[in-house]
């Protein structure tokens, strides 16, 4: 028997009973559910059924029935008949491949939204779904810590990402805003491994710029320092050339300084929500064991990799024990822990500012510089400049409910 096809749409004041009560209508019929979706901003449904029903006398009563059903519970239903080609032809899209561009920023504007969808729809690509990832903004009482949020689901065909991404780079730049381009596969959703460089990322601070202070070395050092985040001098030679300039200084300043790091905004939301559902996580820095130890500790993280300082005689000797950790040995111990853990490359994650960050940015399955260089964002694969590091859970899809559960 010949059958027909009908798209509902029902708005409305949301309530409960609605699916219930629409759904149990369609069945008295033997209706087929081919697909169903809804969103609900501020109490205010948006629901859609596409359904299959034999056509004559089921197909005129079902939607009679379905419209007495909704003006009883307060709704209103447009139906939209489909044709069997269009149908079919819908079916094909779910084969083409599909990603997530997410928007992240303190408040976000409708400029922001623009620009983003009218690139994707320049590109021929379709958005299938919009989901907010944090929570309610009070337009009353003051945000301590204002972020926001949304994660646009798309799908189509991308002749060109390095296109795509560098207009999304240029909105960036332009409306100081952050977006994130990832691919919709198996590994997005199932990340287990987060690494992250310690110096002005897990903390707002470079551990030697604030020894070398202590040491009266502090501008000379800075500005190694600098160049060597910027890449403009390899980073062993800078990383001897400072240690050589703390030579002398006293053991009992290290404790001080370690109780004192300020720590990143949003660093133990991020650490606690992952640690919760079960991601392993590590430091791998090119700054000081002793001071990734004391935040390993405080944080509750799995994992440490960074230089030993040379210490005699309770004083710095200037010099350094074992292999300096540079980008390339960041790298190295990123699939050092992803093998020991058994886990995919591409499901591991990297955050981190500086040059010598980018060989373990562009290995990981995800690469993210937070607040970082000029040089690195153009590099990396994703940035976070807007907010804080919690900003991480977002990219990975995470909604504020999820997180505040943990909280």
């Amino acid at each position: 028997m010949k059958k027909e096809i009908f798209l509902m749409n029902i708005s409305g004041q949301d309530k409960p009973g609605l699916t219930s009560g629409i759904t149990n209508v369609l069945s008295q019929y033997g209706a087929k559910v081919l697909d169903i979706g809804q969103a609900n901003i501020h109490d205010t449904l948006s629901l859609g059924f596409m359904f299959e029903i034999e056509s004559g006398h089921d197909s005129a009563a079902v939607l009679k029935d379905l419209l007495f059903k909704s003006y009883e519970l307060g709704v209103t239903a447009k139906f939209t008949p489909i044709t069997l080609e269009d149908y079919e032809k819908w079916v094909t899209l779910q084969g083409k491949d599909r990603y997530i561009v997410t928007i992240l920023g303190e408040r976000l504007s409708a400029e922001q939204i623009s620009r983003v969808t009218k690139v994707i729809s320049d590109k021929d690509l379709n958005i299938d779904a919009i989901k907010r990832l944090t929570g309610r903004i009070s337009l009353v009482e003051k945000e301590e810590y204002p972020r926001a949020s949304i994660q646009l689901s798309i799908r189509g065909k991308i002749d060109c990402k390095a296109d795509l991404t560098s207009k999304f780079v240029e909105i960036s730049s332009d409306l100081d805003v952050d977006i994130a381009f990832q691919e919709d596969n198996i590994f997005r959703r199932n990340r287990r491994l987060v690494c992250f460089d310690m110096d002005s990322t897990l903390i707002q601070a470079e551990v030697i710029d604030e020894l070398a202070k202590r040491a009266g070395v502090g501008e000379e050092v800075k500005a190694i320092t600098e160049s060597a985040m910027q890449g403009e001098i390899d980073f062993q030679e800078s990383f001897k050339k400072r240690m050589k300039l703390l030579k002398g200084l006293s053991e009992d300043v290290l404790q001080d300084v370690a109780e004192n790091l300020p720590i990143t905004k949003g660093a133990k939301r991020l650490i606690d929500t992952l640690k919760s559902y079960g991601f392993k996580t590590a430091i791998l820095s090119g700054g000081f064991t002793y001071f990734g130890n004391y935040l390993k500790d405080k944080l509750g993280m799995d994992y440490l990799y960074a230089n030993e300082l040379e210490i005699k005689d309770g004083v710095l000797t200037g010099g350094y024990v074992g292999d300096i950790v540079d980008g390339n040995k960041k790298a190295e111990y990123l699939k050092e822990i992803a093998k020991k853990e058994a886990i995919d490359i591409a499901q591991t994650i990297a955050v981190g500012d500086g040059a010598n960050d980018l060989p373990m940015l562009n290995l990981a399955g995800l690469g993210i510089a937070f607040h970082a260089k000029p040089k690195v964002k153009d590099n990396a694969q994703s940035s976070i400049s807007s907010i804080g590091l919690d900003g991480v859970l977002y990219l990975l899809g995470y909604h504020d409910r999820h997180i505040d559960l943990i909280d």
